[in-house]
């Protein structure tokens, strides 16, 4: 059995990659924006995995390795979410361009 290319997986991590930045850039909801980094994560793992398959002797590293990543990936985004409900009881809002931190 044949199997996928690694320039094929790393061409699509690319593009995964680059659709979590462009939307972490363009977004003005902060939960849209978490969602993007989420994807920069994704795409970070995948490319962990690949390179794992490919170039290592021990192929179950990268997995390991995307575990972790994943992890702190959830951790992250509960403490973000938290952190965005919060800022929605206090501002009512949930985008960026209608919140100002350091204004009473």
């Amino acid at each position: 059995m044949i199997g996928i290319p690694l320039t094929h997986i790393l061409i699509f991590s690319l593009l995964l990659f680059a659709i979590g930045i462009y939307g972490a850039l363009v977004r003005r909801n902060i939960i849209g924006i978490l969602i993007s980094i989420e994807l920069i994560l994704n795409a970070a793992n995948i490319n962990l995995i690949a390179f794992s398959k490919y170039t290592s002797p021990s192929p179950e590293m990268g997995q390991i390795f995307a575990i972790f990543v994943i992890a702190i990936a959830a951790t992250s985004a509960a403490v973000g979410l938290a952190i965005v409900l919060a800022l929605y009881r206090v501002r009512k809002t949930v985008y960026t361009d209608e919140v100002n931190l350091l204004k009473w």
